[in-house]
């Protein structure tokens, strides 16, 4: 007998869409209201917002507004039409692609319309099933999907534990010595979650004793790290060993759209192979052209990774001096690490938001282990020292709600569902 295909999404709705009923609309698909800032508007009240990936407060920014509004009224949101291959193809997206080379020290570059599907469709053409990819085994889902279309080997490796991606790359260099391929390591410049670096410097050393191409996320390092804002392979000074270099527009450049940046003959291969691009319609001339005054800023405007810094700085050392497990971050990504289950966790945001004015991201499983609640914030530099000692404050008192119960007891007088836990 053949099921009916929907029978499993009516009985299964996933580890978090179990819990729509009771999170839409509030802690998951939220409605921030108002012009991108600091502070927002939520569910009608003025809140700390420590939730978007604006780095450098680039998304209200007057001259990113007025270049995405004149670029807007000279060329519309559709122009160019099709895709670059056959119709979509302009002088400006080769400047753009230009100047992002450059910027990350790469000698050539190409454009992507989302960096989610980019990072898919990099991964698809770089290796064929003869290949044996090895990647952090906490990569970020675009990656994993990525690694998920491959028709040969894979390895993951422990996050960020180069002796366990040393044996990964025996395992597969042996593998690839009997398939007659190559071996391709993948990993990210910042981890998006816990805020740590991945171990670029020493992952570019293990390529004298190993036979590997590198392929690095940098999403959240681009713009937020190194001397220039180059990222996390400037910051470890070791960008030359980084093969192929990717970033998004959705963190510090506040747009739409990404970039992937190699040696001019991978971009070649790549722009005739990238799946994703070639059947897709080009990235448009008001994006091209923000993205253009976004770089320009972040090249001439180094204040502004400046500020971002002193309120990264600031926000993280206060959390420590409070006793706050921060973890072990060294990026702008600022996690804080409390015990407790999903329902304390939903009742204790609700506080924060509601009582305190704090809105920030809830972690919980299964992105995170089982019993831990993972608070995280992301500092720009829009932020005000107000906004973070009124923070700090509010973190104080909702530790001590924690670990004295009253959540625990709030949670207990909800409808929830706990047979997760």
């Amino acid at each position: 007998m053949v099921k009916d295909l929907f029978d499993r999404i009516q009985k299964n709705k996933g580890p978090l869409g179990k819990w729509a009923s009771q999170a839409e609309g509030y802690y998951v698909f939220p409605k921030l209201e108002g012009p991108l800032a600091n502070r927002m508007m939520f569910h009608g009240k003025e809140v700390i917002n420590w939730s978007i990936n604006d780095y450098l407060g680039l998304g209200n920014h007057p001259e990113v507004r007025k270049t995405d509004a004149e670029a807007a009224a000279e060329y519309g949101a559709a122009y160019p039409m099709g895709a670059r291959m056959m119709s979509g193809h302009t002088s400006v997206h080769e400047q753009l692609e230009q100047e992002l080379a450059a910027f990350v020290q790469k000698e050539s570059a190409y454009l992507l319309n989302f960096g989610y599907q980019g990072m898919v469709s990099i991964i698809d053409a770089l290796v064929s099933k003869n290949d044996v990819i090895v990647y952090d085994v906490d990569s970020h889902a675009c990656i994993i999907d990525g690694v998920r279309l491959h028709m040969g080997k894979r390895f993951t490796y422990k996050h960020n534990d180069v002796e366990s991606l040393e044996k990964n790359l025996e395992r597969a260099t042996n593998m690839a010595e009997t398939t007659g391929g190559g071996i391709l390591v993948i990993t990210e410049g910042v981890f998006g979650m816990r805020g740590q670096q991945g171990k670029l410097k020493e992952i570019v050393a293990l390529k004298d004793k190993y036979n590997f191409r590198l392929l690095v996320d940098d999403a959240h390092g681009f713009g937020t790290l190194g001397k220039t804002g180059a990222g996390a392979g400037e910051e470890q000074e070791c960008q030359d060993g980084i093969d192929v270099y990717f970033s998004t527009f959705a963190k510090s450049m506040a747009s739409i759209g990404a970039f992937v940046a190699a040696d001019k003959d991978v971009i070649d291969f790549l722009k005739y192979n990238l799946r994703s691009q070639m059947f897709a319609k080009s990235l448009p001339m008001i994006l091209v052209k923000g993205a253009l005054k976004r770089l320009d800023l972040l090249r001439t405007t180094p204040q502004l990774k400046d500020k971002l810094w002193e309120n990264v700085n600031a926000l993280q050392n206060g959390l420590k001096e409070r006793g706050f497990n921060i973890g072990d971050t060294n990026t702008c990504v600022t996690p804080v690490y409390l015990e407790g289950s999903i329902p304390e966790a939903m009742v204790m945001v609700n506080d924060l938001r509601e009582n305190y004015g704090i809105f920030l991201s809830i972690v919980v499983y299964p992105v995170i282990p089982k019993g831990i609640i993972l608070l995280r914030m992301i500092p720009t530099a829009t932020h005000t020292m107000e906004d973070i000692n009124i923070t700090l404050s509010a973190y104080e008192a909702i530790r001590e709600k924690l670990l004295n119960g009253t959540y625990k007891k709030i949670a207990e007088q909800t409808t929830v569902d706990v047979s997760a836990e």
